[in-house]
């Protein structure tokens, strides 16, 4: 009992305490909701004041921005009010032109009709007094419209041959005029420009001997030193009974100069036998490919070609073993190269397309002997084996007209080779083709009608026609030149330009008793 009773206030105590400090706790409690409440009305207030405010600064922005744009909108409608009332002013102003422009055409009309109406008239009249003159005029020559007509034809082809005749003559002579100057110049300022050699060179391979002994020891014991030396070489060998000199004959000019300087080596040497004469032709072969190679490059230096492919450089190198005509082909190439640039550059031309493409024009020359094509055709296919330019190809198919030429340097390629072939002393040529040549020009000539008699003369450079002059008239001795020469061109080949002169002479003789 004695516990229990402090246990008892103890409790009661502490309920007590507990009751207190709740209640202390709950006013506290409802204090600072109280605070908090009065807080958030005044935020409230402060936030429907701000959201007041903003509506009405809004509305204040919005009704300014609705009275600019009617301003703006009022102020263009003005002015298309403006700019329509302008091109009403303009319209009323370009139709009151129109409307004087109409009354003009129509009194412009009305002139029209009356003048048509004389026009009409008069040619009334004229068809009357023309038909009465036709018919005055038919008794008059007592002929019929048909035969009055065929006259005026005769008269009027007559006067239109006479027309053509001196209008060709006066296009002929002011072409002529202006082309011979011209040409002269370029053509005199190039020869002036370059100095070549006037000898052509000879095609016969021909070995001196020191003594006539030398030929018994090339024949060797029963030949066989001569027919080992054909065998290894595919050259002929000629020995004859003329003194210290034997002659070497082959189709391919290089394996004829390769055999030649075998053949001095061997002379030199003195000892002809068949072994030796193989190891000297093998000397000979590699000494010949270095001079064909040295003659490419020095061409190609002389004419100042780059990046030309090796190959290209020896097979150019080997012109140097041909001829034509007794011309040497590598410096006839050489030559036309030479030209090519200076009439290139006289006439404002590709220079370097113009000295490339004659260099490689006779390039199919060097193998024309082991293929059966046309030189130009190997030429074309030689370069383009090795990716030469289209401007170079087309100067070496064309130089020949196998092509028609295209271009500038073409042209003058063309040019450039007839100059190196026919100056003079450059070549030499057949006399049985020469006489044929002379022969041709002499019969194209007299294969026209009217020509008496034709003589081609100074070397087939000009032919002489004499016409009759009962079938011929002047007029028309003028179109007979044309037609020849345009016929001679068609027909012949021919280095340079060949003139014709045709005659016509009338005379008259009698006998005084």
């Amino acid at each position: 009992m004695e516990f229990v009773l402090p246990i008892i206030a103890f409790v009661l105590g502490g309920a007590l305490f507990f009751f207190i400090g709740s209640k202390v706790q709950s006013d506290s409690n409802a204090a600072k909701i109280g605070s908090a409440e009065s807080l958030a009305e005044k935020i409230i207030d402060d936030a429907n004041y701000e959201a007041e405010k903003s509506k009405k600064e809004a509305l204040l922005s919005a009704k300014e921005q609705i009275h600019r744009l009617r301003d703006e909108q009022e102020a263009l409608a003005l002015q298309r009010q403006n700019e329509l009332q302008e091109m009403e002013r303009r319209l009323i102003k370009r139709e009151d032109a129109l409307d004087v422009k109409t009354e003009q055409l129509a009194k412009q009309d009305q002139r029209l009709s009356r003048d048509s109406e004389r026009v009409k008239q008069k040619e009334q009249r004229a068809d009357h007094l023309l038909a009465e003159r036709q018919a005055n005029l038919e008794k008059v020559a007592q002929l019929t419209p048909d035969e009055a007509k065929a006259m005026v034809l005769d008269q009027a082809r007559e006067d239109a041959v006479h027309d053509r005749a001196v209008i060709l003559r006066e296009a002929e002579a002011r072409t002529r005029d202006e082309a011979e100057v011209r040409a002269r110049e370029i053509v005199t300022r190039t020869v002036q420009r370059y100095a070549s050699d006037y000898v052509a060179e000879t095609t016969v391979s021909v070995v001196s001997l020191p003594n006539d002994e030398m030929k018994g020891r090339i024949i060797g014991r029963e030949g066989r030193n001569i027919r080992a030396f054909e065998q290894i070489t595919g050259v002929d060998l000629i020995i004859d009974d003329t003194p210290l000199a034997v002659v070497l004959s082959c189709f391919d000019p290089v394996r004829r100069e390769k055999a030649r300087v075998a053949l001095e080596k061997l002379i030199v040497d003195g000892r002809i036998h068949p072994t030796r004469i193989e190891e000297l032709y093998h000397k000979a072969e590699q000494e010949v490919d270095n001079t064909i190679r040295e003659a490419g490059e020095l061409a190609v230096e002389q004419v100042g070609i780059r990046n030309l492919h090796p190959e290209l450089v020896k097979t150019l190198g080997k012109l140097k073993y041909r001829t034509s005509y007794g011309q040497n082909a590598l410096g006839h190439t050489i030559e036309v190269a030479q030209i090519a640039g200076m009439l290139a550059t006289e006439l404002g031309a590709n220079v370097k397309i113009a000295k490339r493409g004659a260099l490689l024009h006779d390039l199919g020359k060097a193998v024309d002997h082991e293929i059966e094509l046309p030189h130009v055709e190997l030429g074309v296919r030689l370069a383009k084996k090795y990716k030469e330019s289209p401007e170079v190809i087309h100067t070496i198919e064309a130089h020949h007209n196998d092509v028609e030429p295209q271009s500038l340097e073409a042209f003058i390629v063309q040019a450039a080779d007839a100059i190196s072939a026919a100056r003079p002393g450059a070549r030499r040529e057949s006399t049985e083709n020469y006489i044929k040549r002379l022969e041709d020009l002499e019969n194209i000539a007299k294969s026209f009608h009217g020509i008496d008699q034709a003589f081609a003369i100074q070397a087939g450079r000009e032919v002489r026609i004499a016409v009759n002059p009962s079938q011929v008239s002047e007029d028309q001795m003028t179109i007979l030149a044309h037609d020849i020469a345009e016929k001679v061109e068609n027909e012949l080949e021919y280095p340079g330009q060949i003139r014709i002169n045709v005659v016509r002479e009338t005379r008259a003789m009698d006998y005084a008793k």
